[in-house]
């Protein structure tokens, strides 16, 4: 049986920490949580690598270092509610919520959806819950939100997102570059915070993630 806890403490030790990652708050959340718990089972031993985890055809749990600086970027208040856009399994969601006063993990996959919400009920994050809803619509029910973070790469962040932000919220997403091909693609982290009803960017790191899917751009005319 692998010892689950000192690969806890290794992660965030020599992939976490050394991305710049500082927050005591989410480094905390991140030696807790079991990482494990959130993976198929034969993937448990390599629950803690430093790369995207493939879940479903299609569908990953973020690289570590990479999450923990998106997370890092928005940054995640105590007194926030968080929106968490693909949450898979809910490993994101048990994280943020573990730093925020609510957090709302959204999920398309309905057997993802019911796995997140039994998950964060047995590791009693009570103040998390998992909902099954299209990505792109965020959860407008209950906005708005301080933070909403993306769990993958995308291509284009829709306005009924940044319209679920409140005024002085932060969205953190990667953006994804076109013309990269493979499941890790080269993209750009960004931050955009609301201010008197707009909306504006800044670029944060360079990142590889996994895209998320249901956010690519129309395409456009061809003549």
């Amino acid at each position: 049986m692998p010892d689950f806890d000192a690969m806890r403490a290794h992660m965030v030790a020599c992939q976490v920490r050394p991305a710049n990652v500082s927050d005591p708050r989410l480094l905390a959340a991140m030696a807790r949580i079991p990482r494990e718990r959130f993976v198929p089972e034969t993937l448990r031993a390599a629950a803690y690598v430093d790369d995207n985890i493939e879940l479903a055809p299609g569908r990953w749990l973020m690289a570590p270092a990479a999450f923990a600086r998106l997370a890092a970027g928005a940054p995640v208040r105590e007194t926030d509610a968080v929106l968490d856009i693909g949450c898979a399994t809910g490993y994101s969601t048990a994280v943020l919520g573990s730093m925020a006063a609510a957090a709302i993990g959204v999920e398309s996959n309905p057997e993802f959806a019911a796995r997140a919400s039994d998950l964060l009920a047995e590791l009693g994050v009570d103040n998390a819950v998992a909902v099954d809803r299209p990505l792109r619509e965020g959860y407008p029910e209950q906005a708005p939100y301080d933070v909403i973070v993306l769990g993958g790469a995308v291509e284009t962040v829709p306005d009924a997102l940044f319209a679920q932000l409140a005024e002085g919220g932060r969205l953190a997403a990667i953006e994804r570059r076109r013309g990269v091909s493979g499941a890790s693609r080269a993209g750009k982290a960004a931050r955009w915070i609301k201010t008197g009803g707009a909306v504006s960017r800044r670029p944060l790191f360079d990142a590889a993630a996994a895209p998320l899917p249901g956010f690519e751009r129309s395409a456009g005319f061809v003549f």
